[in-house]
């Protein structure tokens, strides 16, 4: 195999942020793992806790995207990302997920095939903390997300600045931003599993439990498919007027 460039190494890292200074830290500490040159871009959605010190601490780049909304806030830092660093590959997590102590040589591993480029990658998800119920769930999210090519966010997105391009990138949608990319992606590719659990949060599962919050995304992927609009829903489901 003909050795890579250091640009061709360079991981572009991109997380949207809003009041995550609790959680932020961890996960930019798991980032430290990657063994080449990272590029990291907080996108903040207007916090009003320390997560700008925070990632300026860790020597990330911070920009800010008000009022928020997940899909410009990752439209604007892959922008910045592929436009401002050196970055060949781009990788999005959400700022309450954390990664395994090996991910950064498995990743490595990864896209050092010579094949790597024309794929996109996505992590198995993990609930923290476990219950019998949200074992299930990420069963069916597995099975989900290989069989209909269906990762979600929460999964992260690994894939090449030029199939990011290709695909259309992340529009600016206040909600559905996930579903409507790998959409995209699954027309154009394959998306493929990485073989490694990211961990996230489980405070949104904790309201109503699992069965109630899991049937009630299920009826907002269902209004979207209709045509609802991206900003009727997203008003129903953060509880703000459209």
């Amino acid at each position: 195999m003909a050795a890579m460039s250091a640009n061709t190494l360079t991981l572009g890292v991109v997380i949207p942020c809003l009041n995550e200074a609790e959680r932020l830290p961890l996960l930019l500490a798991d980032l430290q793992r990657w063994p080449h040159s990272i590029e990291i871009t907080v996108v903040d959605g207007g916090s009003n806790d320390h997560s700008h010190r925070i990632s300026s601490l860790a020597g990330g780049h911070f920009i800010t995207k008000h009022p928020p909304g997940r899909g410009k806030q990752l439209a604007a830092g892959a922008q910045h990302s592929i436009r401002q660093t050196q970055s060949e590959w781009l990788l999005f997590l959400h700022a309450d997920s954390r990664l395994p102590s090996h991910w950064g040589s498995s990743v490595l591993r990864a896209i050092q095939d010579p094949e790597a480029q024309r794929f996109a990658w996505f992590f198995d998800l993990r609930i923290d903390p476990s219950t019998p119920a949200r074992r299930l769930l990420e069963g069916v999210i597995a099975l989900r997300s290989r069989w209909c090519q269906r990762p979600y966010g929460d999964q992260g997105l690994l894939l090449h600045k030029s199939l990011y391009e290709r695909s259309g990138g992340y529009a600016p949608l206040p909600l559905m931003e996930d579903l409507d990319l790998v959409q995209r992606l699954s027309q154009v590719t394959r998306l493929r599993a990485l073989g490694l659990m990211i961990t996230t949060d489980g405070r949104r599962w904790q309201r109503g439990g699992v069965l109630r919050r899991s049937l009630e995304n299920a009826r907002f992927r269902r209004r979207w498919r209709r045509g609802e609009s991206p900003e009727d829903l997203a008003a129903d489901y953060y509880g703000t007027p459209s």
